[in-house]
This record gives C-alpha cells, sequence and structure tokens, in this order.
C-alpha cells in the first residue's frame, strides 16, 4: 500500500513541476517582454533566484527546470511560427502585439507546446495554461485564452479532436 502512495505522490509532485514550470515560463515571458531580458540570462536568474527549495516565494519553487527552459527557448525561438496562427484567431481588430503581456505570453507558450510537444495532448495543454491564466486574472481573461487555444488547438491538432468528436457518437 505504501508503494503505490509514494508512486502516487510521485506523480503529483511531478504534475505540480510540470505545471510551476508552465507558470514560471508565462513569467518568464512577461519578464522578457518588458525588460528585454536577455534569455540565458533569464532562464539562469529563474533557476537561481526563483526555483529550489531555499526561496522565499513557494509559487514556482519546484517547477520543472528543463521543461521551463524548453518552453521559454521554445517561444523565443519559434515566435515567428507562433504567433501568426494565434494572430488569426484572435477577434477582429486585435493582433496579439496588442493584448495584455501576460496573456500573450500565456497563449504563445500554450501555442509553443501545442506544435513543439506533440506528447502532450492538446486538452491538457488548454487545460494547463486556462489555469495558469486563472492565475493571473480572475475576469473573463480565462475564457478568451481557453477559446483562443481551442480554436488554434483544432487547426494544428485536428486528428485529436476527431477521435474526441468519433468516440462521443
Amino acid at each position: 500500500m505504501s508503494a503505490i502512495s509514494n508512486l502516487s505522490d510521485l506523480a503529483t509532485a511531478s504534475e505540480v513541476a510540470r505545471s510551476q514550470a508552465r507558470l514560471a515560463a508565462v513569467q518568464a515571458l512577461y519578464q522578457m517582454d518588458l525588460a528585454a531580458t536577455n534569455l540565458t540570462e533569464l532562464i539562469a536568474e529563474f533557476a537561481a533566484h526563483r526555483f529550489g527549495a531555499d526561496v522565499e516565494d513557494r509559487t514556482v519553487a519546484d517547477a520543472d527546470l528543463a521543461l521551463f527552459s524548453e518552453i521559454v527557448r521554445g517561444v523565443v525561438e519559434r515566435q515567428r511560427d507562433i504567433d501568426p496562427p494565434l494572430d488569426a484567431q484572435l477577434a477582429t481588430g486585435w493582433r496579439l502585439n496588442r493584448i495584455d503581456s501576460i496573456i500573450r505570453a500565456t497563449l504563445r507558450s500554450a501555442m509553443f507546446e501545442l506544435v513543439g510537444r506533440p506528447d502532450v495532448p492538446a486538452r491538457a495543454i488548454i487545460n494547463e495554461y486556462v489555469e495558469v491564466a486563472k492565475a493571473f486574472f480572475t475576469g473573463d481573461e480565462p475564457k478568451v485564452v481557453n477559446a483562443v487555444l481551442d480554436k488554434v488547438a483544432r487547426k494544428v491538432r485536428p486528428k485529436e479532436f476527431r477521435e474526441k468528436k468519433a468516440a462521443k457518437e
């Protein structure tokens, strides 16, 4: 019984670490957007001062550093591929560069995972980033994130959504 409990605790710890990595990635991209921080320096700063047992703010202290780095680097390196599909899903007259910086960082992080991490189900990515949005906003912003990501995910990963629809019928 204790072995199962330990495995369960490990799975939960791993899930928490991934969720915190996503939250930290959005924070880092937001910081880059505002302060034009160097990518390598930014990752090093988060690793040294925001992650680990000794940090005061526990919000992202247990984050998965590898996933955090992959998301932040991926967004920066693939921004030219990531932004156009997101732009296309925004309401008429809105551009990605005109929306709130945190929402933009959230959408870009999720989009990177949708195109760059096919091992993670699209719905899981959407749910994770809606939760990230809820960490920052109490209004309609998480609904906007959900709507945009749902639309873009159906275009970049249509097979996952066809399979779900077929299973319902």
